[in-house]
């Protein structure tokens, strides 16, 4: 076996790694299609099991336990493995589970990771050399850490027998791709309308920042000016050359940003990056001069500032409180 997105005729065995700390709605959007797809056929195409390191239960980022079929054992392992994770992976994916996910690979297993369950399978050494994705907060991190893999913005990645999604929805395309490729057009959208699921993105689309739903058909101009809000956060743009690059003038941008949004483009662009800074405090280990540098500050100080009246707190409270709470909360 090369992929197995493929035309096939057999039963695909696929196992789910259901690390701790995991996104209900990734883990959702990852499994229900393939059952979907089973009672649209009428028949069985795909056949999985919901497996933890331990053969415990894994409770979600949210609170929630998720009960599992069976404990992960590398000999048992079937068609494709794929780890789904999301928060605190470096906590939970321990050298032995490394050790074992190389040892599956080395049987000729398919195996993906969807949305953290990518950088579990970088940390495992099982992308050196592949083009790969992850969720777009740590495309830039994950980047930098492993040079050695091709990353890419994608919605999701397939490699040979290696494949990568960002979050829910890129996992929710790219098993409606699985689907497609193994048993056709017409299963991938029956399979697509019991979620009421328009596929709109292709594997190679990026992944926004921001998820513009609406706003992109019923004001494309605000649209525009958000995207490039999105690409300049590092270097902010001053609203005047924002809005003639969005092809509008400054006055008409202020006009349509309070109807569309109901703030002014120069408070929604301080909120983005504000927002873009705090999950590098929460998610990362970066200086708080790193942050601000990278969300368009021109101090530490001054992120500082921004930061306190934004959020009630000072950053390093933040992450003070995120790091001294318990696993898996959210901010």
């Amino acid at each position: 076996m090369t992929t197995i997105f493929a035309p096939a005729s057999e039963p695909l065995d696929i196992d789910f790694l259901v690390l701790p700390d995991v996104s209900l709605l990734s883990l959702a959007s990852t499994i229900e299609p393939l059952r979907a797809a089973n009672r649209a056929a009428g028949r069985v195409l795909f056949r999985r099991r919901l497996l933890s390191p331990d053969g415990k239960a894994v409770t979600t980022s949210g609170g929630m336990p998720i009960p599992v079929e069976a404990p992960f054992v590398p000999d048992d392992a079937r068609d494709a493995l794929v780890v789904v994770a999301a928060f605190n992976v470096p906590t939970h994916a321990r050298p032995p589970l490394l050790a074992a996910l190389r040892r599956v690979a080395r049987r000729g297993v398919a195996i993906g990771g969807v949305e953290s369950g990518s950088l579990v399978l970088a940390m495992a050494g099982l992308l050196n050399g592949r083009r790969a994705t992850t969720h777009w907060e740590d495309l830039e991190e994950f980047a930098a850490r492993f040079p050695e893999i091709d990353v890419r913005s994608d919605r999701y990645v397939i490699d040979g027998m290696r494949f990568t999604t960002g979050g829910a929805s890129p996992a929710l395309d790219m098993m409606l791709h699985l689907i497609r490729t193994r048993h056709g057009h017409a299963l991938a959208l029956d399979v697509a309308s019991f979620f009421i699921y328009d596929e709109l993105r292709a594997a190679g689309d990026p992944q926004p920042t921001v998820s513009l739903g609406q706003l992109g058909w019923s004001e494309p101009r605000v649209a525009a000016a958000i995207r490039i809000m999105e690409e300049r956060v590092e270097r902010p743009m001053a609203i005047p050359v924002l809005a003639r690059k969005a092809g509008i003038g400054p006055r008409m941008l202020e006009t349509l940003f309070a109807r569309a949004v109901g703030m002014s483009p120069r408070d929604y662009y301080g909120a983005l990056r504000l927002n873009a800074g705090r999950r590098l405090v929460l998610e990362s280990r970066k200086s708080m001069t790193e942050i601000a540098t990278q969300t368009g500050f021109a101090s530490a100080s001054a992120f500082a500032r921004s930061f306190r009246i934004r959020f009630g707190e000072s950053p390093r409270e933040a992450r003070r409180r995120r790091r001294a709470g318990p696993a898996g909360s959210q901010n």
